[in-house]
């Protein structure tokens, strides 16, 4: 990308938004903060991740697979054991998860303040 080129130009909005609905997706976010720290198993994860189902648990772990943000480790025992651990890639997004939810946890009480008064006037 040239460097001139603002981040916001219309031929570059389509490829940003794709990566912002995955990476910001709700599951996507909690499953990379899961993994911020250790690898992890399957169950392990479901554990950490309130609410997740199987099938979604599944879902969020193939899709960072595929987007090269999550490696996925067989081990040969009996029954295998698979664990699941952030790449570099992954890692660089679990730093920008917590700084944008630092972010939140500041401006917290602002936001809903002025939810409040939104409503308020309407």
């Amino acid at each position: 990308m040239d460097m001139t080129t603002p981040i916001d130009a219309p031929r570059n909005c389509s490829g940003v938004s794709e990566i912002f609905s995955q990476v910001g997706e709700k599951w996507t976010m909690q499953v990379v903060v899961a993994l911020r720290e250790r690898p992890r198993r399957f169950n392990d994860i479901k554990r950490i991740v309130s609410g997740i189902s199987q099938q979604m648990l599944t879902r969020t772990l193939r899709n960072l697979e595929r987007d090269g943000m999550v490696e996925r480790t067989v081990r040969a025992t009996a029954p295998p054991q698979v664990d699941y651990a952030l790449t570099e890639l992954g890692q660089s997004l679990a730093e920008s998860v917590r700084q944008l939810a630092e972010w939140a946890r500041v401006h917290r009480a602002v936001i809903h303040d002025n939810r409040s008064r939104y409503d308020e006037r309407r």
